[in-house]
């Protein structure tokens, strides 16, 4: 059994955690860029931009409150927001003002981003699944799920003094 460090001392990475967290890091930075190149050649869009209008499309009345999108999505409100406006300028989003609070804002999906991610999804779908699904086992899938169930868990910061993306 081997002992722990000094308090003091970085738990330095194993060979193997080493090797395992460098693999996970390519593969998630060629997932992302798989996904990104799909979505801009589909539909002009960056994958969080796609992610957004998802969110927007399984809103109630297909609307949401931007802070609550920005906690959402996991993005500073200022990214939120250079977001929202390029969407706007493409047809795909409209912001209102929160009828329940003045200084609030609400983004809202319009019939033509409806579109956009009816006719973007399945090729979306296809790259997921093709980058993905396709190439692990139906138990690899299960573990992989569990796995990022408990990263998240993990992640997930307590209380409301965090220091979270979407409260700068």
């Amino acid at each position: 059994m081997t002992s722990a460090p000094p308090p003091d001392e970085p738990r330095w990475l194993s060979d193997d955690e080493q090797r395992i967290w460098r693999a996970y890091l390519h593969a998630t930075t060629l997932l992302e860029d798989h996904l990104d190149r799909q979505l801009q050649r589909d539909a002009g869009m960056p994958h969080i931009y796609y992610g957004l209008l998802v969110k927007l499309s399984q809103a109630p009345r297909r609307r949401m409150r931007m802070t609550e999108l920005a906690m959402d999505a996991k993005i500073t409100r200022s990214r939120l927001s250079h977001a929202i406006a390029r969407l706007e300028r493409n047809g795909w989003v409209r912001r209102e003002d929160c009828p329940s609070d003045k200084r609030g804002q609400n983004a809202v999906l319009t019939p033509a981003g409806m579109k956009v991610l009816e006719r973007t999804a399945p090729g979306h779908v296809a790259a997921v699944r093709q980058a993905l699904f396709d190439r692990l086992s139906p138990e690899q899938i299960g573990q992989l799920g569990e796995i990022m169930r408990v990263m998240a868990e993990g992640l997930q910061p307590p209380g409301e003094d965090a220091d979270l993306p979407w409260l700068r």
